[in-house]
């Protein structure tokens, strides 16, 4: 299971109050059965989402047409910042936000502290169609049978690069390509005198930046933890791929790399400034739109890169939650509903483009002949990286939690900022690979035992 409640306990100093199960059931209920509650006419909730759903308020006015009950306000804030104001309000029971856009990571933890409303009754009526889902992203988001957010936008990883630039150097992208290859091809297209990086990498000191260093970890071999919930950073295989992956970004990656997030490889790529760069599906929407992109229409696409497993794409969504300290609980699920509907898709597709459509969601999306005929460079190599994921073994071992490039468990926020910390150090120079994955075993070593995971 990716959160294991028996086990855990609440760290000193840290306010994780525990809402009663019978609370969410009955804030479930409240969604069908206590509308009265509402005042219909005077309802204003409060939409708490990352900085990449910001088209959400471009689209809003279509919402307020069916719904003009029902007003939205909206706080969009960098992941991090989102994360703690989240955790720390429904906790505490505050209640200042209807609708929260977590992940994959706090969805089934949240979901077990009794935090989220389950929502499968309701996203079973009408014509919403649950069913069409993409079914990895739909059992990232539930717990225990349970849906407990349902997806805005869905990814996996793969590689981008650049076919001009591959053809001017008489180089050829592997069909699958694997990291010592992607290394060698990274090195023939650095070239520093035209600013353009061999290879752009995330290396900066958040835990999201190490989505895919541990891709790289898990397709060595390496792995955070064994079946018993030991710490493993310290192991030979962890340690070879840390080691490649800090040598990649110095050697052949872009400028500053120790502060280099997937915003700022994304600039790197629309500039033209990078050959390749590993991350998100997510990203080639961006990069294709010839309004905003100066790469559109000279991308290739490949899967993930790997070394020892078949395939090593992470799965990641940005995904909708309504918590159970919601005060407009049946306002919430209408909004909810919309922003993650069909309808949703076509409205954004006609008025903002459809190569940029929030992919990953809906297999329906697909399946629309404006997006396939928009999205015909990236579509199929994404949809085939979604449905190369496994979550419950993505690398060579078997693990204890649920998840890709995360640990699913409630301190792994934590200790994943901590080890990025030292890694980023280890890129920037400041001290060894071997030091950095040293401190991260002692961190992961303090998690365990203080969370009672080998009790």
């Amino acid at each position: 299971m990716p959160y294991r409640r028996s086990r855990h306990r609440s760290r000193p100093g840290c306010r994780l109050t525990r809402i009663p199960v019978a609370v969410a059931l009955l804030a479930s209920l409240a969604l069908g059965t206590a509308a009265c509650a509402e005042n219909e006419r005077h309802t204003t909730i409060t939409v708490a989402s990352v900085d990449f759903t910001r088209d959400m308020e471009k689209l809003v006015d279509d919402f307020r047409r069916t719904h003009p009950h029902i007003r939205v306000r909206f706080r969009f804030l960098p992941e991090s910042v989102l994360r703690n104001r989240l955790s720390k309000d429904i906790a505490g029971e505050d209640g200042r936000y209807d609708v929260v856009s977590i992940g994959p990571w706090e969805a089934p933890i949240w979901a077990s502290r009794g935090w989220l409303t389950r929502l499968d009754a309701l996203a079973g009526r009408g014509d919403y169609d649950v069913q069409d889902f993409i079914p990895v992203v739909r059992t990232a988001l539930s717990y225990r049978g349970g849906l407990y957010a349902v997806p805005y936008y869905g990814e996996s990883s793969f590689l981008m690069y650049r076919k001009d630039l591959f053809a001017e150097a008489g180089l050829t992208m592997p069909e699958r390509p694997t990291w010592p290859q992607v290394a060698a091809l990274a090195a023939r297209l650095d070239d520093d005198r035209h600013g353009i990086a061999g290879i752009c990498l995330r290396g900066g000191p958040a835990w999201l930046d190490l989505l895919p260093l541990n891709t790289v970890i898990l397709t060595f071999g390496g792995r955070w933890f064994d079946e018993r919930w030991n710490p493993r950073l310290t192991s030979p295989e962890t340690k070879r791929a840390v080691r490649f992956y800090v040598d990649l970004v110095r050697g052949s990656g872009e400028p500053r790399a120790f502060e280099a997030g997937p915003a700022q490889c994304d600039a790197a790529m629309r500039r033209g400034k990078a050959a390749m760069m590993y991350d998100s599906t997510f990203f080639a929407g961006r990069f294709e739109d010839p309004g905003t992109s100066e790469v559109a229409g000279k991308l290739g696409y490949a899967p993930a890169p790997v070394m020892r497993t078949d395939s090593s794409g992470w799965l990641w969504t940005w995904a909708l939650a309504i918590p159970v300290t919601s005060k407009h609980p049946r306002a919430a699920w209408e909004f909810t509903s919309w922003a993650t509907s069909k309808r949703y898709v076509k409205l954004y597709g006609e008025r903002l483009g459809w190569v940029a459509v929030p992919p990953g969601s809906r297999l329906s999306t697909y399946r629309l002949p404006p997006y396939r005929k928009a999205a015909k460079a990236f579509l199929r190599p994404a949809l085939d990286a979604l449905g190369a994921v496994n979550l419950n073994r993505p690398g060579l071992h078997e693990q204890p939690w649920t998840g890709t490039s995360y640990v699913g468990i409630p301190e792994y926020a934590g200790l994943g900022a901590r080890v990025a910390e030292e890694i980023s150090a280890a890129i920037a120079g400041r001290q060894s690979v071997d030091e950095a994955l040293a401190k991260a075993q002692i961190f992961a070593n303090d998690v365990v035992d203080g969370g009672g995971y080998r009790d």
